[in-house]
């Protein structure tokens, strides 16, 4: 059994104030005059955390990379280690969310440690959740198997609905990625089911689209969208700006797969704009890849989507996302062949004319 979701991000005041529903521009305002009237460094961390996490997730980078710093400051000022955990595990997500994996990788892990000798349960909890969605982002599947199975089994024992679909969606991702698409299926509808009975929009929205890419998978277009566009006025009512441009982007790769390239390439070119606008690196690198596949497929100058593939390849190596790079490889050999086939097309045309 499990209770309604809540944030427990949001503390203090905040928290009497806000709920997981909250729209960010809603936490971002209140958690501002929280901050203007902090009378002790307590006060200030809880209310920076909130303040940074609503500029995260609006895409305000450098406001919420100053702003984790301050709620960290200010919890070390306090002798709080619990909230220092919590700052760090902001500012951890905040450097995933820029590319910055290994950097994500250590503050998370350092999360970890402080939440556990300060006894705080549920910053613990989150802080193992984003140290296993990094890792799974980087294709580290070995390390944060456990990790995700862990924070199932803690969700499960405490009832806490946003543990269990964070848990459920990261292994739902990784069945997807290793090709089990049955199992990736049963677990991102589950965490749909979830996440509707305990009111948690965000894991919804989040759920709706791991559905939505496996049906893909199966040949189920038209059903992935609507999908989609239930999901996406969920990131809109919320101001989920960073799921808004995942949503997008996903709404691209459904579009590749059916063959609707030139819809495609218009929804990857927005999700692009999306991204590059709140300095996502890792996302605006997957719609550079959704746009050059489109046009290579809709007659692009191979020359100039190879050129562009060996920037990407360049990109994802260097944030440490192998199988985003794999992906590019993949693609640019399909697009050598096609380069070889047609040589040895104009080659046999020749030959027949001169022979």
């Amino acid at each position: 059994m499990y209770g309604k979701a809540f944030a427990p991000e949001y503390q203090g005041e905040l928290g009497a104030e806000l709920t997981v529903n909250s729209s960010y521009e809603e936490v971002l305002a209140r958690a501002g005059r929280a901050l203007s009237r902090a009378g002790g460094p307590a006060e200030r961390a809880r209310a920076a955390l909130a303040f940074a996490e609503a500029c995260r997730r609006l895409g305000r980078i450098e406001d919420a990379g100053a702003a984790w710093r301050q709620s960290y400051r200010s919890a070390r000022l306090a002798g709080d280690t619990g909230a220092m955990a919590w700052a760090l595990w902001s500012g951890g997500t905040l450097a995933r969310q820029c590319g910055a994996l290994p950097l994500a990788r250590r503050l998370l892990a350092h999360s970890v440690d402080l939440a556990a000798g300060s006894g705080d349960r549920l910053a613990h909890g989150y802080a193992l959740a984003g140290l296993a969605e990094t890792g799974r982002i980087q294709g580290d599947y070995a390390a944060v198997a456990e990790l995700h199975e862990e924070l199932l089994a803690q969700g499960r024992a405490h009832g806490e609905a946003r543990h269990m679909v964070w848990a459920m969606t990261g292994i739902a991702q990784m069945h997807r990625n290793r090709g089990d698409h049955a199992k990736a299926l049963d677990l991102f509808e589950e965490s749909v089911r979830i996440s509707a009975e305990a009111d948690d929009a965000r894991g919804r929205a989040w759920s709706l689209r791991g559905v939505a890419d496996v049906l893909s998978l199966r040949g189920e277009p038209d059903r992935a969208l609507a999908l989609l566009s239930e999901a996406e006025g969920v990131c809109r009512e919320m101001d989920l700006a960073s799921a808004l441009a995942y949503n997008h982007k996903m709404r691209g790769n459904v579009l590749y797969r059916a063959g609707r390239y030139a819809a495609a390439r218009d929804t990857y070119a927005v999700a692009l704009e999306e991204f590059t606008a709140m300095h996502e690196p890792r996302g605006t690198a997957l719609s550079r890849l959704g746009l050059a596949k489109c046009r290579a497929r809709l007659g692009r100058d191979r020359a100039a989507t190879l050129a562009e593939l060996a920037l990407l390849e360049a990109d994802f190596d260097r944030m440490g996302l192998p199988q985003a790079r794999d992906m590019v490889i993949a693609f640019r050999a399909e697009t050598e062949r096609g380069r070889g086939t047609e040589r040895a097309a104009t080659a046999a045309t020749a030959e027949a004319v001169t022979g």
